[in-house]
């Protein structure tokens, strides 16, 4: 298992899960992909996050969701390597995006903020100080891929290439056109398409977090096990793998992936 120790600007650098239960979150991410958690407390002895280990190595994160969102499901946040999230503030503000959090310092781990693009979905961004990124992504039991599912999806297009910088390899699938964002190591640093019709109105637009696993209908069957729901699947994607989109015991949306085999 290689370890990272960071992220060119512009990729996909950590995820995090928001929770209303902490421990309940906790107790299912660990048994379903094996993790250990460590819990990081303020001066007064709080638990303020939560950080996701496997095999001693960062792989994801949680924390606690913030009053504004009682009554939510959990979310997974995908978050996006910067080296000056002030300035990528202003880039967000003059392509059509809002500020939900505006640039902040996280102790000496690194700089963070918080946005929603033009239709809605909630993007962050990390400047890097102690904390890098996941150690460990790409791999079995570990984040591997970053979705946007849109209704907008030409002004998407837009609006993260005028952030970040992302040009796109568009290609043909079952769902319609699917845009992978150019460069990274493995393939592509995530993907964009639009929201498949049928979809009903109640599916918002998001960015969907993707785990690796061995396999898939194991992982499946054992997120039932847990308390959770199997939304879709597992299902054969040609050339992709086998990939299933899964609800966690609280409700919290995320996708697995059995990679195919390399030709």
């Amino acid at each position: 298992m290689s370890t990272r120790d960071g992220y060119e600007p512009g990729t996909p650098c950590w995820v995090d899960l928001m929770s209303p239960d902490v421990d309940a979150s906790t107790g299912f991410y660990r048994d379903l992909f094996g993790w250990d958690a460590e819990d990081q407390h303020d001066d007064e002895g709080l638990r303020i996050y939560t950080t996701f280990l496997r095999d001693g190595k960062v792989v994801a994160g949680l924390g606690g969701q913030p009053p504004e969102m009682d009554g939510a499901p959990p979310v997974w946040n995908t978050y996006v390597a910067t080296e000056d999230v002030d300035e990528t503030t202003a880039k967000v503000e003059k392509a059509g995006g809002s500020v939900m959090m505006p640039p902040m310092d996280v102790m000496d781990q690194g700089r963070m903020a918080i946005y929603s693009d033009p239709s809605g979905v909630v993007i962050s961004v990390w400047q890097a100080g102690q904390h890098r990124g996941a150690e460990v992504c790409n791999e079995p039991g570990a984040w591997s891929w970053n979705e946007l599912m849109t209704r907008d999806i030409d002004r998407a297009l837009a609006f993260y290439t005028d952030v970040f910088g992302w040009s796109y390899e568009s290609m043909d699938m079952p769902m319609g056109a699917y845009h992978v964002i150019a460069g990274g190591d493995e393939g592509g640093r995530g993907g964009l398409m639009a929201m498949p019709p049928g979809m009903p109105d109640m599916v918002p637009n998001h960015w969907a977090v993707y785990f690796m696993v061995d396999d898939a209908d194991a992982t499946t069957a054992r997120v039932s096990e847990l308390g959770g729901q199997v939304v879709q699947g597992p299902d054969d994607a040609p050339g992709v793998g086998r990939l299933a989109t899964l609800h966690d015991s609280m409700g919290g949306s995320f996708m697995i992936l059995q990679p195919a085999p390399r030709q």
